[in-house]
């Protein structure tokens, strides 16, 4: 494949939030009596922890103010498109983005809405902002895209130590400095799954093999769509990183072994080098965070530019969503990628975060107000003092209370 225009549409900046909370896998399995022997499937280490006084809206805000932060009031103004990739709304009717555009104080000259597919919402957020953008007559026209989730616990399942929350926010414009995707090339695949669903916003229902075999599906027919419009392309030789939406570690190792056992039929030791390579880069800050769904593939493209040394590369990226919807495109990662990215402090973020007891982790979790609840009042100061002032230090946006069905949100602390 030939190399893309330096002055294509792309991400200009990242940000991520993925809470100031988190427990620890070990001490869950422990807890909840889960065979130990399946915890080093998931490959997982800790995961983060949603506070009473956090939703999908925080988040995504304390995720997105950084990067705003850094902008001209004139870069400021020309956004004109906020998107959310989300399956976890406050609201059936208003999106997410019209929440977020409150809090940013981002111009009025904005298109707002939210898109709903599962785990690829954020990969549909990002190709529907790089659309719009390559139609708008403005050349410096920006997006703000948000891929946010906050997992409600499947207690006492396999599944709840690898739920997650998190938000992951991407600037996208004409001046690129992270990673620009690959024009026309992508592989869609897609059709009615029942692999999972969220009926109501507190319970996620999966059928744990359905959804294993329905991702490995979707990977295989979407990469063949890919190749079919992209001649040409090898899985190995095409690609200097891979980063796929994850679950859990654990399933994309047991993935990218099947895909090459099938494509390439590999013996298993050039497969687990091909992994440790390519692969295992991305899953780094995955296995800190659990999944945060929409946002998953966004953080595993994250901890991949973070924890690669090259300059100037091509990497594959596989999104996928329940129910179900999946894509296999291209980008690739800019020289600077990986300076620019170090501003977010990922690394230090996440291990910034307070570690809580599974005792503390179920009460706080308990504490979270259910959806469509008429009135609520909450109490983000005496959240902050449970994580040792973490929410304030940062700067980060609360929900305050709920009165007549009114969301109000606040910013709690300094300004990042």
């Amino acid at each position: 494949m030939s190399d893309v225009g330096r002055n294509g549409i792309g991400i200009e900046a990242i940000g991520v939030y993925c809470g100031v909370a988190a427990v620890g896998v070990p001490a869950l399995f422990r807890a909840r009596g889960l065979d130990e022997q399946r915890r080093d499937n998931l490959m997982m280490q800790r995961r983060s922890v949603a506070l009473p006084c956090e939703d999908v809206v925080t988040f995504s805000a304390t995720a997105a103010r950084p990067v705003l932060d850094t902008l001209s009031e004139q870069q400021r103004q020309s956004i004109e498109l906020v998107v959310v990739g989300t399956e976890s709304a406050v609201d059936f009717g208003r999106s997410t983005s019209t929440y977020l555009h409150g809090l940013l104080d981002l111009p009025r000259t904005c298109r707002l809405f939210e898109i709903k597919q599962a785990c690829y919402g954020g990969m549909a957020a990002l190709q529907t902002a790089c659309a719009l953008l390559a139609a708008s007559p403005r050349p410096e026209a920006r997006a703000l895209v948000v891929a946010a989730d906050v997992a409600s616990p499947m207690r006492h399942t396999y599944m709840e130590p690898s739920q997650g929350a998190g938000a992951v926010a991407l600037l996208v414009g004409r001046q690129p400095r992270v990673a620009v995707l690959d024009a026309g090339a992508y592989g869609c695949h897609g059709y009615s799954s029942g692999d999972g669903s969220r009926p109501v916003r507190e319970q996620d229902v999966f059928d744990v093999d359905l959804s294993l075999l329905t991702y490995l599906d979707c990977l295989q027919h979407a990469w063949a769509d890919y190749r079919s419009v992209v001649a040409g392309a090898d899985v190995v030789g095409s690609f200097h990183r891979l980063a796929m939406h994850t679950p859990f570690p654990g399933m994309v190792k047991g993935a990218h072994r099947s895909l090459l056992r099938r494509l390439r039929r590999l013996p298993e030791a050039e497969i687990e080098a091909d992994f440790a390579e390519r692969v295992a880069p991305s899953l780094t800050y995955p296995a800190q965070v659990g999944n945060i769904y929409a946002g998953m593939l966004m953080l595993a493209m994250a901890s991949m530019i973070d924890h690669t040394p090259a300059e100037g590369y091509r990497a594959g990226l596989y999104g996928y969503g329940s129910g179900c919807s999946a894509e296999f495109t291209s980008a690739v990662v800019l020289p600077g990628a990986r300076a620019r990215l170090a501003e977010a402090g990922i690394a230090r973020q996440l291990a910034y975060r307070a570690d809580l007891s599974v005792r503390e982790y179920d009460a706080v979790t308990g504490e979270t107000p259910p959806a469509g609840v008429a009135d609520v009042k909450l109490d983000p100061e005496a959240s902050d003092k449970q994580v040792g002032g973490r929410l304030s230090a940062r700067g980060s946006a609360v929900l305050a209370g709920i009165q007549g069905y009114r969301r109000d949100y606040a910013w709690l602390g300094a300004r990042p």
